[in-house]
């Protein structure tokens, strides 16, 4: 049931998560977003449901022939926890509305002693790719990483601390953080068919690892449950052209 999404959160990396704080149309309307796509694109000729079996042999027309423009009728409101890698990566998005976000600000909040991303594995540089990433490292290399790297927030966090205690602004103590894997919180709106260019993009296999849970989070736990029909015909005409 739709109704249950509507403040459900999905734990992602080792300290994020992904929340689901509204939907439209909302499901105390009793309509499903299938039938808001069904229904936007008949609106052309005053149509409505014909029953499901046609319903959704329309959507699947809309989506395999690119008549795109009912998905938008569809929005997920989401609240995000992510690192900053993760974060300046999604909100440049140009599929993903960056102008409809609100990120938490380092000039009015204090970041947590804990407010940092530690990978579970560290990966290596893409033999190919320079963009990429390739297969993990030895174990013991990534445990190596992670030591060095906790010694790193650790000393950066108690800076920090002590120019707060100076009196130092906020927006200036700031600097002394590690930039890239601090936490953020943000919220987010987007509809769906620009959702689903994202989650395109966002979940292939060459997406950097930080982003790609984020992405396979939200169409696991929200977008498919919420837009069943719609993702079935997302996997079989857009998920699989680009594979």
């Amino acid at each position: 049931m739709t109704d249950e999404l509507i403040g459900k959160r999905v734990d992602v990396l080792d300290k994020g998560w992904v929340e689901l704080l509204d939907l439209m149309p909302h499901p105390a309307t009793g309509i499903s977003g299938d039938l808001a796509i069904v229904s936007a694109a008949r609106v052309s000729f005053l149509g409505e449901s014909k029953g499901d079996d046609k319903d959704k042999k329309l959507l699947f027309y809309l989506l395999r022939n690119e008549h795109t423009s009912p998905f938008e009728m569809v929005e997920f409101k989401l609240r995000v926890r992510a690192p900053l890698v993760t974060y300046w990566q999604w909100i440049r998005h140009r599929t993903f509305h960056y102008q409809s976000a609100n990120a938490q600000s380092g000039r009015y909040t204090e970041f947590e002693e804990s407010d940092f991303y530690v990978p579970t594995a560290w990966r290596q540089q893409h033999t190919s790719n320079k963009q990429a990433s390739g297969d993990d490292l030895d174990p013991a290399i990534s445990d190596e990483m992670s030591q060095k790297l906790l010694a790193h927030y650790e000393a950066g966090y108690r800076l920090y601390e002590e120019a707060l205690a100076q009196g130092v602004a906020r927006e200036m103590a700031r600097l002394f953080l590690p930039g890239f894997s601090v936490y953020y919180t943000w919220v987010i709106k987007v509809d769906a068919l620009n959702l689903m260019n994202f989650l395109r993009l966002r979940m292939a296999s060459d997406a950097q690892y930080e982003i790609r849970v984020y992405a396979q989070a939200i169409y696991e736990h929200f977008f498919k449950p919420a837009l069943p029909w719609t993702a079935e015909a997302f996997e079989q005409y857009v998920l699989k052209r680009e594979g």
